[in-house]
C-alpha cells in the first residue's frame, strides 16, 4: 500500500479536533465524539466523511449558522423498545452516539430496538453508528436522507440524498461485515474529495439537466447545488442496467428517515431557504439494533456470518484476480497499515487545519509545516 502524503499521527489529530470543535463551541464531551467519527472514517481509509471535512461540513456550517454546536437533544416518544429524539439542529454526530447508546441497552433487554431522529444535521459515515451495535455483539442498521442529489429513474432532478443503507454484522473474525455505501453510484462526499484533489469524477455517474455526463468534480458541487445535476443512483441510468434497484433502496431510506422521525424530506433538506439564503438542514435518520441473543445466540450467529465470509472469500475468482474481499475486510486492511502511521493529509486537509488552528490561536505545529 502505497502512501505520499505526510501523516499526522492519531493522539495529535484527535486532541486538534476536539480543541477546534470546542473552540467553536461545540461542549468538549461532545467534540470527543465528533473527532472520534470523524477519525474512524480515516482509519478505515473512507477519506470522503473524515478529516477531509471537518472544515467545509461542519466548522464552516456552524461558523453559518447552520448547524448549532450545543446539541439539546429532545426525546419525542419513547416505549421500551423505540426512541424518537428531536436533535433541534444540533451535531448530528452527538444525537445518533445518545441514541445508539440508547437503543443498544434496549435491545439487551428485550432482543430489538429501533430509534429514528428528525430536525439533525450530517452524522458522519453511517457505519460508525452500525458498527456501534457489532462492537457489542449484536446487529446494526441505520439509514439517513440528506441534500438532494439522486435523480430518480427515468429522471435528471436531483430529487433524494445519497441516502446510505448501512449494516454491521458480528463475526467470529477480527472484524464485522460491514456494508456501509450510498445509494448513489458515487457520494456527494467523493465527489467534494474529487474536486479538493483536482481530480475528475468517474464518467457516467452523474448527469446534467439535458441528460448528459458530467465530470469537471467542481461544476458537478455546483451544479447540485443550482439543481442542474444529479447523481445517477446505484446500477446507472435508466433500467438497462437496473438503476431501479438504486433509486428504490434511496426511496426506501428516505421514506424510513422522515416517516419515522416525523421530519422533513427531499427538497426541504437542501440547506437553502425560499431566497437562496443558508438555512437549516432538517436532516432525519433511523437506527435498528438486534440481538443474537434473541435468536440462536450471539456466538452461533458470529460463528456462522464468519463461516459464510470465508466461504466467499475462498470462492474461485477471476481470472487475473488475486482475492475476493467481504464488506469491511478493506477497511481492516487500511487500519493495519494506517494504525501506527497516524492519518494521512493532503494538501487541502492541511490547509484547513491550519486555518481553524490560526482562527482559534490553537498552540499545534504540525510536521507537515517543514516541508
Amino acid at each position: 500500500m502505497q502512501e505520499t502524503r505526510p501523516f499526522v499521527d492519531w493522539e495529535t489529530m484527535n486532541r486538534f479536533m476536539i480543541d477546534a470543535f470546542s473552540g467553536y463551541g461545540v461542549p468538549r464531551e461532545d467534540a470527543a465524539i465528533c473527532a472520534d467519527v470523524l477519525l474512524e472514517s480515516d482509519r478505515r481509509g473512507i477519506e470522503s466523511h473524515g478529516c477531509n471535512r471537518f472544515k467545509p461540513i461542519y466548522i464552516d456550517r456552524i461558523v453559518k449558522g447552520t448547524l448549532l454546536p450545543v446539541t439539546n437533544l429532545e426525546i419525542v416518544k419513547e416505549t421500551p423498545t423505540t426512541v424518537v429524539m428531536d436533535a433541534h439542529d444540533g451535531m448530528g454526530m452527538v444525537a445518533s452516539y445518545h441514541m445508539m447508546r440508547r437503543l443498544i441497552e434496549k435491545a439487551k433487554q428485550y432482543g430489538m430496538a429501533g430509534g429514528a431522529i428528525r430536525n439533525s444535521t450530517h452524522y458522519g459515515i453511517a457505519g460508525y453508528w452500525s458498527g456501534m451495535a457489532a462492537k457489542e455483539g449484536m446487529i446494526g442498521m441505520t439509514g439517513t436522507n440528506a441534500r438532494p442529489s439522486i435523480a430518480p429513474t427515468f429522471g435528471v432532478e436531483n430529487m433524494m440524498g445519497t441516502n446510505p443503507l448501512t449494516f454491521s454484522l458480528p463475526t467470529d473474525e477480527e472484524f464485522p461485515f460491514c456494508l456501509d455505501c450510498a445509494t448513489s453510484i458515487v457520494q456527494r462526499g467523493r465527489i467534494e474529495y474529487y474536486a479538493r484533489e483536482g481530480k475528475p469524477t468517474p464518467a457516467g455517474t452523474v448527469i446534467s439537466e439535458n441528460g448528459e455526463a458530467m465530470t469537471d468534480s467542481a461544476e458537478i458541487l455546483k451544479a447540485l447545488v443550482d439543481g442542474t445535476a444529479a447523481l445517477a443512483p446505484l446500477g446507472g441510468i435508466g433500467e438497462e442496467l437496473a438503476g431501479y434497484k438504486g433509486y428504490g433502496y434511496a426511496a426506501v431510506v428516505e421514506i424510513l428517515s422522515a416517516a419515522l422521525s416525523g421530519g422533513q424530506f427531499m427538497k426541504a433538506l437542501c440547506g437553502v431557504d425560499a431566497e437562496g439564503k443558508p438555512s437549516m438542514y432538517h436532516l432525519g435518520h433511523f437506527f435498528f439494533v438486534v440481538d443474537p441473543d434473541a435468536f440462536v445466540g450471539r456466538e452461533e450467529f458470529k460463528k456462522i456470518a464468519g463461516d459464510i465470509c470465508r466461504a466467499l472469500r475462498a470462492s474461485k475468482k477471476a481470472p487475473g484476480q488475486e482475492r475476493i474481499y467481504t464488506a469491511g475486510e478493506k477497511e481492516y486492511i487500511t487500519w493495519l497499515f494506517r494504525k501506527d502511521k497516524g492519518v494521512p493529509v493532503g494538501e487541502g486537509v492541511q490547509k484547513d487545519i491550519i486555518t481553524v488552528r490560526d482562527a482559534l490561536g490553537l498552540n499545534y505545529h504540525f510536521d507537515f509545516e517543514n516541508k
